[in-house]
C-alpha cells in the first residue's frame, strides 16, 4: 500500500492545457515569433503532468487491485466507526463540566 504522497505546490496543481493552447493559437494568428516559446511551455507542462501521473500512489496497481484495496479501506473505516460507537455507548468517559 503506497501512502507516501508527494507534497504538491500550487504551481503543480494546475494541469490545465487549454490556456497554453489558446496562447499558441493567438501567436499563430498574429504570425508572431513567440510560437516556439509557447510550444516549449506546452511541452514542459505535458512533461510535468506525465511526471505527476507517474508519481501518483497506486498507479502501478491494476484496476482490480485498486478496487480490492478500496474495499479493504472501506471495511476498516466501517469497523473503526463501529468501535467508536461502541466505546461512546459504554459511558466510561467522564466529561468534566465547565464551571
Amino acid at each position: 500500500m503506497a501512502t507516501n504522497q508527494p507534497k504538491r505546490g500550487s504551481e503543480n496543481d494546475d494541469c490545465s492545457f487549454l490556456p497554453l493552447v489558446h496562447d499558441i493559437i493567438k501567436c499563430m494568428d498574429k504570425d508572431s515569433q513567440d510560437v516556439h516559446q509557447e510550444l516549449v511551455k506546452f511541452k514542459t507542462r505535458i512533461h510535468e503532468a506525465r511526471e505527476q501521473i507517474g508519481a501518483m500512489p497506486g498507479i502501478d496497481m491494476s484496476l482490480s487491485e485498486q478496487q480490492h484495496e478500496l474495499e479493504t479501506l472501506r471495511e476498516q473505516v466501517r469497523t473503526k466507526n463501529q468501535l467508536l460507537q461502541k466505546y461512546k455507548s459504554l459511558c466510561m468517559f467522564e466529561v468534566p463540566k465547565a464551571s
